[in-house]
């Protein structure tokens, strides 16, 4: 990566990914040279897939796209970008209740660090509504989530919830 690269880092725990993540990856590859897909360890969670498990899914889901980069990470996100080398951090918006809590996390980071900036990408509207715990919660019921999350996704939430 030379110094002129645009890098973007997009964090989150991705537990699992879904369509709707992959959706903001490939927006986000439109503004990139390289996409660094950031796994959170964040110990206030309790993730139904541990971290190797994560990883291994989003890089069979994104097997395909040129520039993206899966990195794992714990600690402030803002430290994590320029330890990667960008000042941008992706982050979707699905609804205006996402809009208020990326809001202030993206204040929160620029005052930790007014170097980094945070880019909010909206999803396609067919995944306007989808967020991880959804997906989980329809499987844990029996539902179908073919459509919701890749197809490594749907096999692996078929194991865990078996």
């Amino acid at each position: 990566m030379s110094k002129t690269d645009r890098i973007l880092l997009y964090p989150g725990t991705f537990d699992p990914i879904t369509l709707g993540h992959l959706d903001v990856i490939k927006r986000a590859l439109n503004l990139a040279d390289k996409l660094i897909v950031a796994v959170a360890v964040n110990p206030q969670k309790a993730p139904l897939f541990n971290l190797d498990e994560r990883i291994e899914m989003i890089r069979e889901a994104t097997k395909d796209l040129d520039g993206v980069e899966i990195m794992s990470y714990d600690g402030l996100t803002v430290d994590f970008a320029l330890k990667v080398g960008t000042r941008f951090i992706i982050r979707g918006l699905r609804a205006i209740s996402d809009f208020e809590m990326e809001f202030q996390m993206a204040l929160a980071n620029r005052r930790l660090n007014s170097d980094v900036d945070t880019i909010f990408l909206m999803p396609s509207q067919e995944f306007a509504y989808l967020n991880s715990t959804l997906v989980k919660e329809i499987v844990r019921l029996g539902g179908d989530v073919s459509g919701l999350v890749p197809p490594n996704a749907v096999r692996m939430l078929k194991e865990k919830f078996s």
